[in-house]
Parts: C-alpha cells; sequence; structure tokens
C-alpha cells in the first residue's frame, strides 16, 4: 500500500492535473490584473502637505495616499485616517499627470470617509457591486495608488464577514494598510466592492483600527453605501454616527438581553418615554433579542435619522419613533462625598456599607454623616455594598436629591441630601488603611510546585496562563506572550484577604524608570495597598500600539492572580509614555478606571464619559516644560466632558518626573478611586 501511494504522488506530479493547475494560477493571475485595469482610471493619488507631525503615537507623514473618484465633476472620496494631521495643503494627482488642489468638502464620521473637490470634469467615477451579489469567500482585490503613478499597488484576498463593524463594513483578509487606505476594494470583474478605512468594532476615533493594518484583518465600506453619503456629504456637513440615549446592563454586549438599564438625560429615548427595565423588541421592524442586534441595527445610521422603536415594559407594548442625534448631554454621576470601608473576605456581613472617611464640605458631611457609620439605603433602595451604594448615586444627577438612611452608633438616621458634582480637587490630607499582614508562604516552593504541575500538561495547555504562586517584594517575570516582560511590586505584608489597588506603569521612551519608581513608590504602595506592575515595551525605544492588548492582558492577568479591586486598577505615565497611556486607557475603559499622567497632554478627542465605565483622571506638569498648556488644556477638556479630572501645576519645575509631594498626591488620589 505504501508503495502504490508513492507512486500515485509521483505520478500525480507529472500528470495532466500539475499543468491544469498552472494554467489556473495563470488565468487567476490575468483576472486580477484586467479587475485592476477595469478601476485603475477612477483612482487617485494624494498628497498632503503641512499640518500635524503626529496625532497620539502615530506619525501623519506627507506619504502619498489613495481616493477613489465619485463623480465627474472634481467630486473624489477618500479615508478619513488620511487627512487626521489637518494638513494644510491637499494636493491630487490624476491618472495623466495632472496635479490639482483639493479642498475638504466635509467627513462621514460614522463610516471614516472624507469627500474631496477637484476643479475639474473628467473624472471616471467606477463601477459599484451590488450590496446584494457579495457573498464571503469570493475574491477581494485591494489597490492603491501609493508608490507609483503609473499603475496601482496590488493585495489579493477574499471577503471574510459581511455587515461587520455593527453593518458599516466588508472584511477581508486581503493586506489593507495606511498605504491604500482610501483606495477601492475590487472583485474579480473589477466592480468596486467598497473604500478601504481603518475601523474598529471597538471605537470610532480617528486612528481606530488602525494597528490591525497588515494582518489580515481590514474593512471597507460597501460603495452601494458610499454613493449614498456622498450625496449628503455634497452639502457641506459631516455625517456623524446617530445616538440614542441608552444604556444596558451587563458585561455580556454580545449575547445579553435588551434591557435598557438607564436612559440619558434629555436623549431621544428619553423624548419618546422609554425607562429603565423597558425591552427592546423590535427595531425598525427587525425583531430584537440580543444587545448585539441593536447596535447592529442602529451601527449604520446617521444623526438626524428616524428610527422606529418597539419596546416591552411588562405586559404592555410601546411603539416609539425616536430622531438620532449627534452629541448627548454629557453624563455626571452625582457625588455624595464618601469613601467606603474595604471590607475584608474574612468580615462578617453587615448591613449596609461602612463609611472610611467623609471629605469635607460634602453632601455627605453636610448632612452629618461620619466615619464608621453604616449608609442602609439609598433613594429607597436597600443597600448591600459598596458597588449597589455606587450604582444607586450614579444615576441620580448632581443637584437633584435623594433620601438617605445611614446607622449611627446603633441609631438609624435619614436624610434627604442633594447630591454635588465629583469635585476635581485631591483631598490634602487622607488616612491610609491598615491592612493586618499576611500569612507568609514559601513562594519559591510553591513555584516549584506549579511548575512541575505543568510540566505535565500539553505544551499549548494554559498558554496564556500568568505565572503561578503568590510572589512578594520587588521582581521580573516574562509574560506568557513570550515576547514581553514586566516588573512588578507587591508589598512584603501581602494579605489575599483584602483588596489592593493595581497601578500599571507605562514607561517613556528609553527608560523604564524601574530604579527611581522603586524609590519613589515601593514605600506608598506599602502604605496605601498598591500592587505596581510595570510592563515593559518589546523595543525599549518606543510603544507600538498593538501592545495596547499586552499591557491590558497582564493588568487582568494580575487582578485575577492577586486580591485587586477592579475599581482601583489605574495607569500611570510620565513624558512620552503618556501618548501610549491615553490610548490603552480609552482603549480598555472595562479595566482601567482612570489614569495618572505627568507632561502628556491627550492629543485626540476622548470618549463620551459613560456611566458604563467609572473614570477619573489626575494631571501633573512643571510650569517650565513647555508642554504645559496642552496638558493643562487638556484637564479643562476632560473636565468640560464631565470627567473627574485634577489637575496640579509644579511651580518651577521642567519636564521631569513629579517630585515626592506631587507623588504623595497621587497615591492619595488613587487610594480615592472608590469614592461615591
Amino acid at each position: 500500500m505504501r508503495s502504490f501511494t508513492l507512486f500515485l504522488f509521483v505520478v500525480t506530479l507529472a500528470s495532466p492535473l500539475f499543468a491544469i493547475d498552472e494554467k489556473l494560477e495563470q488565468a487567476e493571475e490575468r483576472a486580477f490584473k484586467q479587475a485592476a485595469a477595469m478601476v485603475e482610471p477612477s483612482i487617485v493619488r494624494i498628497q498632503t502637505v503641512g499640518g500635524l507631525d503626529r496625532v497620539g503615537k502615530l506619525l501623519t507623514g506627507t506619504a502619498a495616499t489613495t481616493g477613489v473618484a465619485v463623480g465627474k465633476d472634481g467630486y473624489i472620496i477618500s479615508s478619513a485616517f488620511n487627512f487626521i494631521g489637518k494638513p494644510t495643503t491637499i494636493l491630487v494627482e490624476m491618472t495623466d499627470g495632472r496635479r490639482l488642489n483639493a479642498t475638504v468638502v466635509a467627513s462621514d464620521r460614522s463610516r471614516m470617509l472624507t469627500l474631496l473637490k477637484v476643479e475639474a470634469e473628467d473624472l471616471v467615477p467606477p463601477e459599484p457591486a451590488p450590496k446584494s451579489s457579495m457573498r464571503v469567500g469570493q475574491w477581494a482585490i485591494a489597490l492603491g495608488r501609493t508608490y507609483s503613478n503609473e499603475l496601482p499597488n496590488v493585495s489579493v484576498g477574499i471577503i471574510s464577514a459581511l455587515n461587520r463593524v455593527w453593518g458599516k463594513a466588508i472584511q477581508t483578509d486581503a493586506k489593507i494598510s495606511p498605504m491604500n487606505y482610501g483606495g477601492p476594494l475590487v472583485d474579480i470583474e473589477g466592480r468596486v466592492l467598497g473604500i478601504l478605512v481603518p475601523m474598529s468594532p471597538q471605537g470610532n476615533a480617528e486612528t481606530a483600527g488602525v494597528e490591525w493594518y497588515d494582518g489580515g484583518i481590514g474593512f471597507a465600506v460597501p460603495m452601494e453605501d458610499v454613493f449614498v453619503a456622498v450625496e449628503r456629504l455634497k452639502k457641506g456637513e459631516d455625517l456623524k454616527p446617530g445616538l440614542m440615549g441608552i444604556e444596558f446592563g451587563g458585561k455580556d454586549r454580545l449575547a445579553g438581553e435588551p434591557v435598557i438599564d438607564r436612559v440619558r438625560v434629555e436623549s431621544p429615548a428619553e423624548k419618546a418615554g422609554f425607562k429603565p427595565q423597558d425591552r427592546i423588541v423590535e427595531v425598525d421592524g427587525k425583531a430584537i433579542a440580543r444587545q448585539a442586534e441593536v447596535q447592529q441595527a442602529l451601527g449604520s445610521k446617521y444623526a438626524g435619522d428616524k428610527v422606529a422603536v418597539t419596546v416591552k415594559r411588562k405586559d404592555e407594548t410601546i411603539k416609539g419613533e425616536v430622531t438620532l442625534v449627534a452629541e448627548l448631554i454629557a453624563y455626571e454621576s452625582g457625588y455624595l462625598g464618601v469613601l467606603p470601608v474595604r471590607e475584608s473576605a474574612e468580615a462578617t456581613p453587615e448591613r449596609g456599607v461602612g463609611v472610611r472617611h467623609v471629605f469635607a464640605e460634602s453632601p455627605a458631611a453636610k448632612a452629618g454623616i461620619v466615619a464608621k457609620d453604616r449608609i442602609v439605603k439609598f433613594a429607597g433602595q436597600d443597600i448591600a455594598d459598596a458597588n449597589a451604594l455606587r450604582d444607586a448615586v450614579s444615576r441620580i444627577r448632581p443637584k437633584q436629591k435623594a433620601d438617605v438612611a445611614w446607622l449611627h452608633d446603633g441609631a438609624e438616621k435619614t436624610a434627604s441630601i442633594e447630591l454635588a458634582s465629583l469635585p476635581n480637587d485631591v483631598v490634602k490630607s487622607l488616612p491610609s488603611v491598615l491592612i493586618p499582614p499576611g500569612e507568609k508562604t514559601d513562594d519559591a516552593a510553591e513555584e516549584k510546585k506549579d511548575a512541575k504541575a505543568d510540566a505535565k500538561k500539553p505544551e499549548d495547555a494554559d498558554a496564556k496562563k500568568p505565572p503561578a504562586g503568590v510572589r512578594r517584594g520587588w521582581f521580573s517575570e516574562n509574560a506568557p506572550n513570550g515576547e514581553h516582560s514586566y516588573f512588578a511590586y507587591v508589598p512584603d505584608e501581602y494579605n489575599a484577604k483584602h483588596r489592593y489597588a493595581l497601578m500599571v506603569w507605562i514607561h517613556p521612551a528609553e527608560d523604564t524608570m524601574e530604579a527611581a519608581l522603586k524609590a519613589q513608590w515601593k514605600a506608598i504602595c506599602d502604605q496605601r495597598g498598591i500592587i505596581l506592575l510595570g510592563p515593559k515595551s518589546a523595543k525599549l525605544g518606543e510603544w507600538s500600539l498593538d501592545e495596547a492588548e499586552f499591557v491590558k492582558d497582564t493588568a487582568d492577568q494580575f487582578v485575577e492572580r492577586f486580591a485587586i479591586d477592579p475599581s482601583r486598577v489605574f495607569i500611570h505615565s510620565f513624558s512620552t509614555g503618556g501618548s501610549f497611556a491615553w490610548h490603552v486607557n480609552f482603549k480598555y475603559r472595562e479595566t482601567f478606571r482612570g489614569a495618572a499622567i505627568s507632561g502628556q497632554p491627550l492629543k485626540e478627542r476622548p470618549p463620551e464619559n459613560s456611566p458604563s465605565y467609572r473614570q477619573q483622571f489626575h494631571l501633573t506638569c512643571g510650569s517650565k516644560d513647555p508642554l504645559f498648556p496642552q496638558v493643562q488644556a487638556t484637564a479643562k477638556g476632560l473636565q468640560a466632558f464631565k470627567y473627574p479630572c485634577s489637575f496640579t501645576k509644579e511651580e518651577g519645575r521642567d519636564a521631569k518626573y513629579p517630585a515626592g509631594e506631587q507623588v504623595q498626591e497621587i497615591a492619595r488620589w488613587a487610594d480615592s478611586l472608590d469614592r461615591i
């Protein structure tokens, strides 16, 4: 049998079938070339001049980019990413060699497209492929006109998914990168499937999805949708994503039930009469069973679009028409003014929430609540723990009143309290929490024991599992991904029965600052109950955007490995590390509850403040630091978005890491992250 198999294999190589395969490849190559040639007259080369050198961590540069003609009368569509640097001049090079000045007409902020206009009357729009003809698995050819104006650059793949990014995009595995953003994705017949753009299901920032380039995950806006958007963009007004103003509860955003948890103030949903606990059952005539289906139905809508929504309220069916809006009134939580007691795992459950500290001049202080009292009711709701109190308070806006009941020396007191806004300053004095020493274990013996157990497992078992064993002190480890490492400090008296804060340090370029952190933070971590984690970039010179996932995964692993309070996980950074820190913080808001950043402004528009992601910020900057005005403006901008954000000006100091007094202030800020 073996000899027969070998003989058959040899015959196969020499058989006509091999020649057929070769002919098939040649036929495919001809088809790709013909498809590219058919759409080539519609592809233009775009050169940007001037503007910003960087946006966040991204170099904006002046390399050529791509656009596609969408009208004989001079209209050209391209990716909005190509213009994030706000260039002073845009030049379009036509296929015949003409170089024409272009002006920006408007941008589609939902699908990340920009419409340009040049003075020409002889452009050649391409033939669009109908959305109804698109199939997963069909050929998809990505084109760009970057390297040369003579011939477009080509990358071949397939359509790997339809209706991606909440119904806005086609997904392809053809290599997509800044060299062909704004170019066409073409089918084998030379029809344009869509316009290539960076895009992400997790956000709609200008740079969202850029980190996936050349990674087998690329997106294109269907050409049918592009032409619809172009007609609206010609009016000169930007198109923005449409918002209804609802929040769902729970963490399972994909499969969770579409039950409304919050309705934003003065939002379209509130005006339509929708309320918390209403269940969405239909959007524009389509039945809804999961939260993701609501986002899918609304994801492709623009501000100004009307949407028919049906909800169930107990046994009642309520139908409403909402007009989506571009912006909602910024969310702002009410503020009671207490720090809850951090109960140990051994504590006997008591009624309500213990009060660790009451902030001066806060609503709680004015009502007479003091440390060691226990809050047992808020707004008519029995309070079981700190999370329940925090959630209840977050549903009341500043200047609104709520009834509060608390125990003082065993007697119950009540008051109607007007809530305030979360303050932006850091308390001048805050006693730390005394955590009793934990039981000592032989960490080395535990690690050897775990290593023996792991040796018996298959190689790929628990590939992402963090190193086992409870380590204390200052130590370094390799990350499970095999490409990175990190240093960390776990207080010597670490007690697993108490919850700690986690400070994730994002180092600046060229220096991890490990020695400086050890000198400044070791004693503070012991005093305040903080675990320090310092991920290291693969290349010490800089962080790349795709390393954000490594930072997030390492932080999540520490939350599982040690006794860490998820509500007190925050990022700390300085100087050039700050740009990457801002990116990580806003990309993974479900993990990080805020950031303390020194000497580095936020260079992009932040996402809207949301009750689903409770985030707070602390910024410091020396008065002689050249970036001081920008850092100060960042603080004011975050406050305008209703994020709690404190700012400290270090008089007479240049671009240096904060001095000892300011480090203590950062520690007090971190110790207040769970304030209510």
